[in-house]
């Protein structure tokens, strides 16, 4: 038995398979909507392409053994204050994925095209299931969750919702395994850092603070977003440059971060090869990120009241050994210590830190396309062993 696992995004689908009696993944594929045409990085199979989306599903779900599905589990980004666990996808769910759209404009509209595109090749017989990005934070407590404007707005849905909910859960979980202890006894502060960033305080299997928040925008230093700001810069910025709100929405979104301060790229690898060549600006570029983590960083111990590890995770977390290093450079009164990493890249999970470490330091390749099978078949069993 398999689940079909997709992950739209606002130019690429992504696709896994994976096998539910083991949660092993079977295959893993994309298609550049640019391109029309499915290629995968786990096998050499590569699709012809076709300028009709239509086609270029069937062309998926021909290649696979469509007697073996139990399920398509399908990542939406935003679910609002609605939807705190995974749900069968159905026209109520439909349409509150399209209401939820303003809060997520690029990743839910594409969640729905997804979702129609399989519907139009398998029809109603395999079900479809929504996971999404906000679910693990949905249970926040209402100091985490709730901004300090008006009270009305609150009750109109503006509040934290967090994202990155999935990596979240599974690098947790993933933690607990590696220490051999109950998550119900750890706490942790989980770094999702990739192009997008955010931080999670989880205590006893519960996120109980992140750093994003009504939108994935705020929080951390990104790639090209700006993460926290003051607000009143905003209202100077229109008032004085004339700036629409499309603009500022552009410049918050897609011209600041690490490519807004180095001037030259979102890329942290290219940031750290210009830094080692003396460029200016991308010392500075990096050294911000590095202080807005450790920032960051602090408010979660402060919210956990203590620490049992730090989870590093996404294609930074995983794969700079220098951002784990120098966020963690000044945690030593708290017993943190990790082990030289000889500039190792990659390499799946590990515990990077020393033996005396009374904070252990962990590094996990997050496995979003597995969590969500998981979150996919539970919810396929419970119906079925459900009167």
């Amino acid at each position: 038995m398999q689940i079909l696992v997709l992950n739209a995004g606002s130019s690429t689908l992504k696709a896994a398979v994976v096998q539910v009696e083991d949660f092993s993944l079977v295959w893993s594929g994309m298609v550049d909507w640019s391109l029309c045409r499915w290629t995968s990085p786990t096998q050499k199979v590569d699709f012809a392409p076709s300028t009709d989306r239509l086609a270029v599903m069937q062309q998926l779900l021909q290649e696979l053994r469509q007697d073996s599905l139990v399920a398509v589990g399908q990542r939406v980004v935003h679910g609002g204050d609605r939807y705190r666990s995974a749900v069968f996808i159905d026209s109520e769910v439909k349409q509150s994925i399209k209401e939820f759209s303003c809060f997520a404009p690029i990743h839910n509209p594409a969640a729905l095209e997804s979702i129609e595109l399989v519907t139009q090749v398998l029809g109603e017989g395999v079900p479809q299931v929504a996971v999404f990005d906000t679910a693990f934070h949905a249970n926040l407590p209402l100091t985490s969750a709730i901004y300090p404007i008006p009270y009305r707005f609150y009750l109109q849905g503006i509040r934290r919702y967090g994202f990155h909910g999935t990596s979240h859960q599974y690098v947790a979980h993933r933690a607990s395994e590696l220490l051999g202890r109950n998550l119900a006894e750890l706490k942790l502060i989980t770094c999702h850092l990739g192009n997008g960033c955010s931080l999670a305080a989880i205590a006893n299997g519960r996120s109980i603070d992140t750093t994003m928040g009504f939108t994935p925008l705020s929080g951390l230093m990104m790639g090209t977003r700006s993460g926290d700001i003051d607000p009143s810069i905003l209202l100077y910025l229109g008032r004085s440059h004339n700036m629409t709100f499309d603009q500022l929405d552009d410049l918050l979104n897609r011209q600041s971060g690490l490519l807004g301060v180095s001037g030259i790229s979102s890329d942290l690898r290219t940031i750290l090869q210009a830094k080692s060549e003396g460029n200016a600006q991308a010392q500075l570029a990096y050294d911000l990120f590095i202080h807005r983590l450790r920032s960051e960083m602090g408010r979660m111990l402060a919210v956990l009241g203590g620490l049992d590890a730090i989870v590093f995770t996404g294609g930074i977390g995983e794969n700079s050994p220098a951002v784990r290093a120098d966020s963690l450079a000044l945690f030593g009164f708290l017993g943190v210590s990790i082990a030289p990493e000889k500039n190792q890249q990659g390499g799946g999970d590990r515990d990077i830190a020393t033996a005396e470490s009374q904070v252990r330091v962990l590094v996990i390749h997050t496995q979003e396309d597995i969590a969500i099978a998981r979150s996919a078949w539970q919810l396929v069993q419970s119906s079925v062993s459900t009167p």
